[in-house]
């Protein structure tokens, strides 16, 4: 007949599940902290619709440069524009003109 010599401690059935929550909880908070987890996801979501607006300004403001600059080419230059340019550049107006001052936000 066998004897156990020793007492069967509970200790032994709490290392496993212990380690098993230790290993989850890591690689749980990285899913969402790391480099490439949920929370960067978002994070790059919200850059790229900022970069986005930023890009979509850019090229309205290049689509009115071109239609600007088309308006001074050779045989297509008017006289207006280029009245117009020349006075913006100078600062200057005749003196039988009423100039109406714009704060730089309503341009």
């Amino acid at each position: 007949m066998w004897t156990r010599q020793h007492k069967q401690r509970n200790t032994g059935r709490l290392i496993i599940p212990s380690l098993c929550v230790a290993f989850l909880a890591y690689f749980g908070f990285h899913a969402y902290h790391g480099e490439f987890g949920i929370y960067s996801k978002y994070r790059l979501q919200a850059e790229a619709v900022d970069l986005q607006s930023k890009l979509d300004a850019v090229k309205a403001r290049r689509i009115d440069l071109q239609r600007r600059v088309q308006l001074m080419h050779q045989g297509t230059l008017e006289k207006d524009m280029l009245d117009e340019q020349a006075r913006k550049a100078l600062n200057m107006s005749h003196a039988d003109e009423i100039t109406i001052m714009l704060p730089a936000t309503a341009r």
